[in-house]
């Protein structure tokens, strides 16, 4: 089922509205007594992405001409059998540009999803991170399931151009079989594809092949920056390893209090109150809003767009046509960063006119689809990750009782996301538990920066993280700004709490504002 839960948007590229990730299986192994965290790393220069993956030439050098080292580190497959058959992860690394004696170890990078490629997405933030590679080693990784570690493939790709133009806001009994069907033909291909590895892609399995690859990597700590679902992966690693945490951040927060239900509700809430931001951006210009002359306005043309689309679709991008379910992501992608506001201005007004093409787009990127109808593997791990997650499994009945919330919470948005409740109803795999548990007595500090803008991973989620990590390890930290996560916002207060942190161990004042 589509879900709004993805990496942070502002890896989608502007020049082309299209986010990849990469996609390529790796086999396993049997380990049998090989000591893993005494295993030697061959770090290369990195491939270019195959067209699985997303196409496109290997990682640009970084400023100075630094190259891009490329590895792949061995990891127990079940980590409850930790000599039996082992997986591939996948692991991308800059090393530091700094002198080697001030060198603080590895830093390493999770940007979220669950389901997002830390091998395609830390080369294209590479710049953003210059200031921390002077004093850390950068590493990214596909986290199992994801990408070149035994990423699961659920459907190929015209069955997911079906999938994802699917209505998924049934309006009678007919529409709402359909939607079933088709959530389970796409669950039993993830069951079918992924075959043994699909019990063992929970974040718990992730946050220990992170203390792997801590040791691996030669650190006595593990250094962590984690966004929006990576915050939850950094959240679960610290309450299973508190005294193995070295300076941590987490960005874009994921409340970890919460369960499926709540956290969908939550976004239902987060995207409402950035589109209603966009609104009121558009009509307080001197220049004319194009697509409203008020906030309501605004919102209500939407509403009608996307009724109006759910009988009649319009021009997508040919062959496809854009369809209500395309068009909500689309808006909803949009709504990721204030940057991408524009797109959804002239997108929206495009569309007006019949011609669906930039929405489209934008729907693409969220679902990992290239210009190419190629779709990397971030949905098929999104869902797989998150069915292996969370415990609980949502009926139709149970998603009709609860609809009212959903749209009291979000007009727009609330059907969509309610609906989506049932992507794991028919999920081969038990779901571990209601919600993750991320207290971590005995940990350092960890910052945690929520932003009061941000509609994938709303502001609360910060508050509950720190309270959950437990006293004296959750730092908060407020960003008042737009879009989802706030250190890529370039604000300066954040740049400089982070770098503090990150770079001397100054750990900011908790409750600090920036603005």
């Amino acid at each position: 089922m589509p879900t709004l839960s993805q990496p942070r948007a502002s890896a989608l590229a502007a020049a082309t509205l299209l986010l990849s990730a990469t996609l390529a299986a790796c086999g396993g192994s049997d380990s049998k007594d090989e000591d893993l965290s005494a295993q030697k790393l061959s770090w290369k220069d990195c491939p270019a992405p195959a067209a699985s993956e997303g196409g496109g030439d290997a990682p640009s050098p970084l400023p100075g001409g630094a190259e891009w080292q490329c590895a792949t580190m061995k990891a127990p497959l079940d980590w409850a059998k930790p000599k039996g058959d082992t997986i591939d992860i996948a692991l991308i690394k800059a090393a530091t540009s700094g002198d080697k004696k001030d060198r603080i170890g590895s830093l390493v990078f999770n940007f979220g999803g669950p389901g997002g490629s830390g091998i395609t997405t830390l080369p294209a933030f590479g710049a953003e991170y210059a200031k921390l590679r002077t004093r850390y080693d950068l590493v990214s990784f596909d986290p199992r399931g994801v990408g070149r570690s035994a990423g699961i493939e659920c459907e190929d790709d015209d069955a997911l151009d079906t999938y994802f133009q699917q209505d998924s806001t049934p309006d009678d009994e007919a529409e709402k079989k359909k939607l079933i069907d088709n959530v389970k033909s796409f669950n039993n291909g993830c069951a079918k594809n992924a075959g043994d590895t699909l019990p063992h892609v929970r974040t718990t399995d992730a946050a220990r092949d992170m203390d792997l690859m801590r040791q691996v990597l030669g650190d006595d700590k593990l250094h962590y920056f984690g966004i929006s679902y990576g915050t939850e992966l950094g959240g679960v690693y610290a309450h299973l390893f508190p005294k193995k945490v070295g300076r941590a951040v987490f960005d874009a927060v994921v409340d970890p209090t919460q369960n499926a239900e709540q956290g969908s509700l939550g976004q239902a809430e987060g995207f409402q109150l950035a589109l209603d931001n966009f609104a009121k951006d558009c009509t307080s210009q001197e220049a004319d809003c194009p697509v409203g002359d008020t906030e309501q306005d605004v919102k209500d043309r939407i509403a009608k767009l996307l009724k109006d689309l759910d009988s009649k679709p319009i021009t997508g991008l040919p062959p496809r046509e854009l369809t209500q379910t395309a068009a909500t992501n689309g808006i909803a992608q949009s709504l990721y960063s204030k940057d991408f506001w524009p797109y959804l201005t002239q997108g929206l007004e495009e569309a007006y006119e019949g011609d669906g093409k930039i929405l489209m787009a934008l729907s693409d990127s969220m679902n990992g689809r290239n210009e190419d109808g190629e779709y990397n593997n971030i949905q098929s791990a999104n869902v797989s990750i998150n069915c292996a997650d969370d415990k609980a499994r949502y009926s139709t009945e149970y998603v009709e009782k609860r609809l009212p919330e959903f749209r009291k919470a979000s007009p727009l948005f609330g059907d969509y996301l309610a609906w989506g409740m049932v992507g794991c109803t028919d999920w081969a795999v038990e779901g571990q538990a209601d919600h993750p548990d991320v207290s971590a007595e005995g940990a350092p500090p960890v910052v945690v920066i929520g932003n009061t803008g941000d509609p994938a991973t709303p502001y609360e989620g910060a508050r509950k993280m720190a309270q959950a990590l437990g006293k004296g390890v959750g730092v908060e930290l407020t960003y008042k700004g737009q879009g989802h996560g706030a250190y890529d916002s370039k604000n300066k207060c954040v740049r400089d709490a982070v770098d503090g942190y990150l770079l001397k161990g100054t750990v900011p004042k908790a409750g600090t504002v920036c603005s």
